[in-house]
């Protein structure tokens, strides 16, 4: 199955949205028990689920398809809400990250009929490189001194939460999508 350029192009809106909140939001870093957290560890996972939707339900071209088209627009709006650093650190760990995903997804998906391996084992993949990617780009070395000093931290954090979410809420709001764009669809 295919996806219409209208339903490619509305992920492609998806995508860009979930990536300028999530470089905003990531500008904000919080405290609880000395474990430092960025907000955006609550809405990037959400493109992730975007991606391994359009994989399972259409074909990984038309996911690379999204990612590819999302990318420079993506940077584009990041760098306009957030700074250049941020936003071509984003654009790269999105496209590097979303790619892997596909791929790692599409590789188990062939492999077991099992419909909740594929998006969590690739979802911790695409976390752990989007991740360290962006934060070593985006904060290594850079003029915001507690982000330059703490990136490694703050993006263990946030990986150990990313997957945490995407597992405990997203994997089973992926089932239910799933289920009912299945159903839309027939």
């Amino acid at each position: 199955m295919t996806l219409n350029k209208k339903l490619i192009m509305q992920l492609f809106i998806v995508h860009i949205f979930i990536i300028a909140i999530s470089n905003y939001l990531v500008q904000f870093s919080f405290e609880i028990s000395n474990f430092y957290f960025t907000w955006s560890m609550f809405t990037f996972p959400i493109v992730i689920l975007a991606t391994d939707l359009t994989v399972r339900l259409s074909n990984k071209y038309n996911a690379r398809a999204v990612i590819g088209l999302a990318y420079i627009p993506a940077v584009i709006v990041s760098i306009y809400l957030a700074d250049w650093r941020i936003g071509l650190a984003s654009g790269t760990a999105y496209l590097i990250g979303q790619l892997l995903d596909v791929f790692v997804f599409q590789k188990i998906r062939e492999n077991t009929d099992t419909w909740w391996i594929a998006p969590a084992i690739s979802t911790v993949f695409a976390n752990i490189i989007d991740t360290y990617s962006f934060f070593g780009m985006a904060f290594a070395n850079g003029t915001d001194e507690f982000m330059a000093e703490n990136w490694i931290h703050i993006a263990t954090t946030d990986l150990i939460f990313k997957i945490i979410v995407s597992v405990v809420l997203f994997l089973p709001l992926y089932g239910i999508l799933l289920s009912y764009l299945q159903n839309k669809i027939k």
